[in-house]
């Protein structure tokens, strides 16, 4: 009997948020921050405001909490091949907030210099509407993608449980989830089209050999 094995997974981590009062005081901040810095920068994002990438300097305690969270979730995924007891690398975490309305969007991106990237929903914008409609979804490429579709389109692997593997699969925020993904891993943002605001915080983590390591 033939067996199949799936090869080479790609780790998508999703987690919670545990403090409302964490999370009100970052909403808090970073409206605070787009009030002082209304242009912001235009990096990914199409249209909506990105602050600048020092949040960890502007963000106070509550920012420095997240951080150390991400942070933790990478230490739990990762190990250090060369010294799997006790690994040699730190992680220096670099972050900003996106603060997204109406019709608002980030095209595909990666990103570079990093080994982590992370994306905790401090507000989904949704109000409470589980209306597929409004958009929004965080959307993942699969890595070999168009490469997978080149030659026959309608033809796909099968998966675990025999369905056609999914090449761009979504995920619907929420407001005080976390994800993290590998920073190679091509994302985007549908335009979204909700009546609310969307805010949110992205955490990169650039690998960092310890000192004396």
């Amino acid at each position: 009997m033939s067996e199949t094995r799936q090869l080479f997974a790609t780790p998508f981590i999703i987690d919670r948020l545990q403090s409302a009062e964490g999370i009100r005081v970052l909403r808090d901040t970073i409206l605070a921050e787009k009030s002082r810095d209304q242009a912001g920068v235009q990096i990914s994002n199409i249209g909506g405001w990105h602050s600048n990438t020092q949040m960890i300097d502007w963000g106070g305690e509550a920012a420095r909490a997240l951080a150390f969270k991400a942070m933790t979730l990478a230490d739990a995924a990762t190990i250090d091949a060369g010294s799997p007891q006790q690994s040699r690398y730190g992680w220096v975490p670099e972050m900003w907030a996106n603060v997204s309305g109406k019709t608002n969007a980030n095209f595909h991106h990666t990103h570079p210099g990093s080994f982590w990237s992370a994306v905790a929903y401090i507000d989904d914008g949704y109000e409470g509407s589980d209306d597929p409609a409004l958009g929004g979804e965080l959307q993942l490429l699969d890595p070999r993608m168009p490469m997978v579709r080149m030659t026959a389109p309608d033809l796909r692997l099968k998966d675990a449980e025999g369905a056609p593997q999914n090449n761009e699969p979504m995920l619907r925020p929420q407001t005080g989830m976390i994800v993290m993904f590998p920073s190679w891993l091509q994302h985007a943002v549908r335009p979204f089209h909700g009546t609310g605001t969307r805010i949110s915080i992205a955490i990169n983590l650039l690998a960092a050999r310890k000192q004396g390591q």
